[in-house]
Formats: C-alpha cells, structure tokens, sequence
C-alpha cells in the first residue's frame, strides 16, 4: 500500500473529520443499484444515524447521492472566481483543513450541503421517483385572480423532515470535533435549509386559447440549486466570526468582537480566520492560486491583480473552435460553419 499523502497524516493526527463526509457517495454510492439493505455497508462517509436512515430509506438515496453530486458542482462553479475555488471538495470524504476547521469556506460548504439533500428529495417527490411520497400540499393562502392552484409543487415538507435528520446526524452523533464545531456546523445547516425554504415561490402555466393565458395554473416550486448557492456565497461574504461560550445557563454561538451585532438564524457563522489562499500550505487547507486562470480586464475577485496576489501573470495564446457564420433556413433549423480563433490566456505566476 501506499502511503497517506502528507495532509491527511496530519489530519488523522490532529482528530479531525468532517460531518460532510457522506459528499464522498459520489464515488461510492454511483454504482450501487439500491434494492437491498445490504447495500448501505458500500457506501464511505455515513456515520451510524445516516447508515440506519439508509437501511430504512433505500428509495431516497439516489436522490442523496444526486444531492452530493451537485453540492460538490455548484460549489466549485460558485467560487470559480475566488482564490478559495471549492476545489478542495472533489476529495470527499477526505477534506484538507479548509473544510475541517470551522472556517468561513466550511461555513459555506455545509449550509450548501443541507439545502441540497431536501431541494433533490423535494423535487423527487414532485417527479413521481419515490414511492412513499408524492407532490407538496397545495398552499393554504387563496389563489389569486386569474389563476387556481394545480400542477404538481415540490414536496419541501417531505424534503426538509428527511434531509435534517441526514444531514444534522454526524453533527448531533459524533464525538469527533469540539463542541463549538458541532454547534457551528448544525447552526450553518440550518442557515442552508431557511435559504431553501424561502426560496419556495409561486410557478405558473398558462391555459388559454392560442396561448392566451386566460387562465394560469399555479403550484409552489424551488428554484436551481445555483440560486440557492448565490444567495448563500452573500451570506458567506457577510459572516460572522463566533465563539462558543456560555450565555445563561447554555453555551451560545457569539460574535467574538464585542461591537458586532448578535448572530442572527439567517447569518452563516465561523471559528477560524481563514489564510488568503495565495500559497500552498497543507497545514492551512490553501492550494494556493499558482497556475490559476485570471481576467486581466476585471478588477473583481478573478482579475490578475487579486487572484495572483500581486506576483504577476504569464499570457498566453490558445486556439479555440467555435460556431460561426450561422445561417437560419427555412422551416426550422440552424445551420453553422466551424471557425478557428486565437484568444488570450491569463494565468497567475
């Protein structure tokens, strides 16, 4: 065998480990069929709550593992931009220090996380893949004028009352990590379901002749896990860092400055100060952004200036193919030639 790579000696000695580990069901679980109960013991990354929720709820670990799939995706497009890009989370179920050690990153990954096991199990519900429940409850509040409730909404109900218990389990069962940890990461899971579910909106289909809409009809539906995602890297620009100490009788999650407002259920919270993510520092979870693409043009986060730190950027020329001199024709269909074309690359040095 093999020896462990240098970082994940060092995590093993320090005790860490992440109650994100079940993203790892995009390797493991991809090929599992999910007709036995058995099947559960394939799987990397579940604590013993997650391993019985598996046994009992076989029918909904598609959608689980489509829900790793996706955080693992949406994070790394949502910080494609950012010197900490998500990458980090490709290695699940082994994470570096970025996502262990209650800092801002980790925040982020696990409110993504718990809001997307219940937005894949909402929406599998609605599609008609799993047997035990079907589409959400039609609204209380009374249809407005010119339309009526109908069509078939996500169940966010269903979604929410198994993606908590899924999700929350690591942190509420295992021993691993402090205190403060568990209550940070329960506290961020629950910042990513409340996003969720006042994502819920109002989605309509028109009836009518001739496409008039003289009459819509109207169920409740989430959105694209990428909206879910935006409107928390806001809520990640804005954390709050906290400690954990006593507050009355219980422990409570505070602002460690004094002259910070109180943390709020919406503010996503963290420990540790993060690096700047310039160098290469295994001990700090930081790639580093050497060989990173950059916009010369922007003065944003993915402009040469600030993804490379100030060390400067080599150019160089890429010959790309693409789609040209597209010609409609007559009735109905596109057609296109190919052509060649030389663009600028910028990467940091």
């Amino acid at each position: 065998m093999g020896s462990l790579p240098a970082a994940a000696v060092l995590l093993c000695q320090l005790g860490l480990s992440a109650a994100i580990q079940w993203l790892g069901l995009t390797e493991s679980g991809s090929g599992v069929a999910w007709n036995e109960s058995h099947h559960c013991r394939l799987l990397a990354g579940l604590v013993p709550d997650q391993f019985q929720m598996c046994r009992r709820n076989l029918e909904v670990m598609p959608s689980i593992v489509r829900a790793a799939r996706q955080t693992k995706s949406v994070c790394q497009k949502s910080f494609a931009d950012m010197r900490w890009n998500c990458s980090s989370i490709q290695r699940a179920p082994s994470f570096g220090p970025d996502l262990l050690k209650g800092t801002r990153e980790s925040a982020f990954a696990y409110a993504l996380a718990a809001a997307a096991v219940p937005h894949s199990i909402a929406r599998a519900c609605a599609s008609g893949e799993l047997p035990l429940c079907s589409c959400g409850p039609s609204p209380s509040e009374l249809p407005g004028p010119g339309f009526r409730w109908g069509g078939c909404g996500d169940n966010l109900r269903y979604g929410l009352q198994l993606g908590a218990a899924f999700a929350d389990g690591p942190s509420k069962s295992s021993k691993l990590g402090t205190q403060a940890l568990r209550a940070m990461n329960l506290h961020n899971n629950a910042v990513g379901r409340q996003v969720l579910s006042d994502s819920l909106d109002t989605k309509c289909k028109c009836h009518g002749v001739s496409g008039s809409c003289s009459v819509k009809t109207c169920w409740k539906g989430l959105p694209s896990l990428e909206e879910i995602a935006s409107d928390l890297k806001s809520k990640y620009l804005a954390a709050i860092k906290v400690t954990h100490r006593l507050v009355g009788p219980r422990k409570q999650l505070v602002p460690k400055e004094a002259d910070v407002r109180p943390v709020t259920d919406t503010d996503l919270v963290y420990l540790i100060s993060s690096p700047d993510y310039c160098t290469p520092n295994i001990h700090l979870g930081s790639p580093g952004t050497q060989d990173r693409q950059c916009n010369k043009t922007s003065m944003g986060s993915d402009g040469c200036n600030l993804m490379c730190c100030g060390r400067g950027y080599n150019t160089y020329t890429e010959e790309v193919m693409e789609r040209c001199h597209c010609k409609y024709h007559w009735c109905c269909y596109v057609v296109c030639k190919k052509c060649q074309r030389k663009v600028e690359r910028y990467v940091c040095k």
